[in-house]
């Protein structure tokens, strides 16, 4: 009987594992830099090409709308060709795109090329957690997982210094930023090439053997560093599914099957408040801050707080992960981010908006690393990058939805109104994931799959039965 599941539980903490949370911080790490490059970039494309403010906003959609949708496709095709593949391809597509859109002369392919490039970042991001979680052991994946994502905030914080350094100074600054978000991916690209396939996802698609293979040379490393591993028969069962080899169509169906239509319910509902409230927050607080006369949000200090505030946010949120569970962290963080706005909505001076913006940027960034550290858990493996990319998809759903909400709310309801709509958002789905979630903390994944992703043993549905390995 297969113990892969098992043998992977049961390694220890190592440079092995923490080599793939490099490389997959990395790519986190270039996605936030090449998303929020383009507040820097927009301004100066906008005057070159004498944009209109509709085509203005077009453009600062692009990245969007190719993250949406690639994150979608990524996550289907990640669950039938494999989660190396995707990987691998999503981040060529990025590179090629990024460093063509630096070369446009209008602005139409500079906005298609962007499109492209925003669709190799979803599609790569998305499956980087699923794909890490199904090597990590259970007693420290929820910090692993978590701090994937804390890498974006070194990306955040790398555009804000390349844009105040790069873009201000040279009449072709944007074009650099566009090249230097791009050049560093294709190092990345060289480094992944060593990666081996999930051997989870191998088993599930009853593909024992190269799965063994790659566990074998997991092993076999740990060996070669003297590192000694305790036989498996001790370490306790680990549950197995039957293989669950379905068609992309098939799995995205699977999500919504009486076994999971909960789990599902719950994701796409978390990341949807999520980043509902993110958005709304931070893409008009300073426009609605200075209408109410307050211009600290315009000053470079207040920007540098609030992303330095990410860091803290995420890595604590990180660590918490294994200590108070995953939805718990969500919850919390997205409950206390609340607190934080409504704080920020009372402040009147520069003290109180700067102290309320950074709480607010610590809690909103820390839920994010609770909610990428949640997701692959609660899905089987056999739809596990179907559930995470599809929920990251709605999310966006959220994203693209609030600032055009805010804009419509302001004029009727005022700026206490925006605030409450958008707490409001936050705190029912802060709700949502802590009553209706399923705990994972310390658990397999093999062990929250055979639970029927929390739900009873009779709706088990379509993804075959279990059985108990030794």
């Amino acid at each position: 009987m297969s113990a892969i599941a098992a043998r992977l539980e049961r390694l220890p903490l190592s440079g092995f594992h923490r080599k793939l949370l490099l490389i997959g911080g990395l790519g986190y790490m270039f996605d936030g830099l090449d998303s929020s490059s383009l507040a820097f970039l927009l301004p100066v494309v906008s005057k070159l090409w004498h944009l209109t403010s509709a085509e203005t906003g077009l453009v600062a959609s692009s990245t969007y709308i190719g993250y949406f949708f690639g994150a979608f496709l990524s996550g289907v095709l990640a669950d039938v060709i494999g989660r190396r593949r995707i990987m691998m391809s999503a981040l060529a597509i990025y590179c090629c795109a990024s460093l063509a859109s630096a070369t446009a002369t209008d602005w139409h392919t500079f906005f298609a090329l962007r499109i492209v490039a925003g669709f190799g970042s979803g599609a790569e991001t998305v499956v980087i957690a699923p794909f890490l979680a199904e090597f990590v052991p259970r007693r420290y994946r929820g910090i692993f997982c978590g701090a994937l994502v804390g890498f974006m905030s070194f990306g955040y914080l790398g555009s804000s210094i390349l844009g105040f350094t790069v873009v201000r100074n040279f009449a072709d600054g944007w074009r650099y930023l566009a090249v230097a978000t791009s050049l560093p991916v294709v190092m990345l690209l060289w480094w992944r090439r060593t990666l081996p396939e999930s051997p989870r996802w191998l088993e599930s698609q009853g593909r024992a053997a190269e799965a063994d293979s790659i566990v074998s040379a997991i092993e076999s490393w740990f060996a070669s560093k003297g590192i000694h591993l305790m036989p498996i028969a001790s370490f306790g069962t680990v549950p197995v599914s039957a293989p669950a080899k379905g068609n992309a169509l098939q799995n995205v169906l699977t999500l919504w099957s009486p076994r999971l239509a909960r789990t599902t319910a719950v994701s796409w509902l978390m990341w949807f408040s999520v980043a509902f409230a993110y958005y709304s927050f931070f893409s008009w607080i300073p426009s609605l801050l200075l209408k109410e006369g307050l211009t600290m949000t315009k000053s470079f200090g207040y920007s540098i707080a609030i992303y330095g505030a990410q860091i803290p946010g995420y890595f604590s949120a990180a660590w918490l992960n294994e200590r108070l569970g995953r939805k718990g962290v969500v919850a919390s963080y997205m409950l206390l981010g609340g607190i934080a706005a409504i704080t920020l909505a009372f402040s009147h001076t520069g003290l109180q908006i700067m102290a309320a913006g950074i709480c607010l940027s610590f809690f909103m960034n820390g839920a994010f690393a609770g909610v990428y550290a949640y997701t692959p858990e609660v899905f089987p493996t056999a739809v596990r990058a179907t559930g995470t990319g599809s929920s990251s998809s709605f999310g966006r759903i959220g994203s693209v939805s609030a600032p055009i909400l805010v804009g419509l709310i302001y004029p009727v309801l005022g700026f206490l109104g925006v605030f409450a709509m958008t707490t409001t958002v936050l705190l029912v789905g802060a709700c949502v994931v802590f009553f209706l979630g399923i705990e994972t903390r310390n658990r397999s994944l093999e062990d929250i799959e055979e639970d029927g992703a929390g739900l009873p043993q009779d709706l088990s549905g379509s993804l075959g039965s279990t059985e108990m390995r030794g």
